[in-house]
């Protein structure tokens, strides 16, 4: 059985405060630290590069799952890669994808690939047969506290049953957008065992509860 992780995502945080929250993330027992990366161009915002996760590296030990929603991810690549990320995920509706992996590969990276809710789940399919990890977006990307598009449940079912059906039955299937202690166990259920979420945890009167709480589902 796959291990259930919970990756909770910064863009939640007080950006002023961002070494002390990386910190009291891991002391929460988080498992990655979830990086969103906005460019401005490919979503709306604009918040953070790769400044920032070298500014966060040094204050804790946990991967550091860094998601480019933005245009050219494959130019930036080898910026995230010396400031520490440890993951790197990239757009399907930005990218060649296969090719972006290997250069993320190149610099020692783990790489991964996202789709876009309106994307269907058929295009993450070759991706999966080589990826290290597969995002799915379950609100449209560009700012937070979004609620969860229910029909992400299908898209899970159905990348998770394609896994299995090629032999992967161990990639790790992320889901990112509108997660919270009262939809979690079904996007766990369908077929996902990375849960990113950030207004869940960061409003939580206690961040440790909730995140043993999501991951014990």
């Amino acid at each position: 059985m796959l291990k259930v992780k919970v990756a909770p995502s910064i863009l939640a945080g007080d950006f002023s405060r961002m070494g002390e929250i990386v910190k009291t993330l891991q002391a929460c027992g988080a498992d990655y630290i979830h990086c969103d990366v906005m460019d401005g161009n490919f979503v709306p915002s604009i918040t953070f590069g790769a400044q920032m996760i070298e500014a966060i590296r040094p204050h804790t030990q946990l991967p550091l799952d860094c998601h480019l929603m933005v245009n050219h991810p494959e130019t930036h690549i080898e910026a995230f890669a010396r400031a520490g990320a440890d993951i790197i995920t990239v757009h399907a509706e930005t990218c060649d994808c296969l090719k972006t992996f290997d250069r993320i590969r190149a610099c020692g990276v783990r790489a991964s690939a996202v789709i876009n809710p309106k994307t269907p789940v058929e295009t993450a399919f070759p991706l999966a047969e080589c990826a290290d990890m597969i995002l799915l977006m379950s609100v449209h990307p560009g700012w937070g506290g979004q609620k969860f598009i229910p029909e992400t449940l299908q898209k899970i079912e159905a990348l998770r049953n394609y896994c299995i059906k090629i032999g992967r039955d161990n990639l790790d299937i992320e889901v990112d957008g509108g997660i919270t202690e009262e939809n979690v166990g079904m996007v766990l259920t369908a077929g996902a065992n990375v849960i990113v979420a950030g207004s869940a945890i960061f409003r939580a009167k206690d961040m440790a509860a909730t995140i043993a709480r999501m991951r014990q589902v």
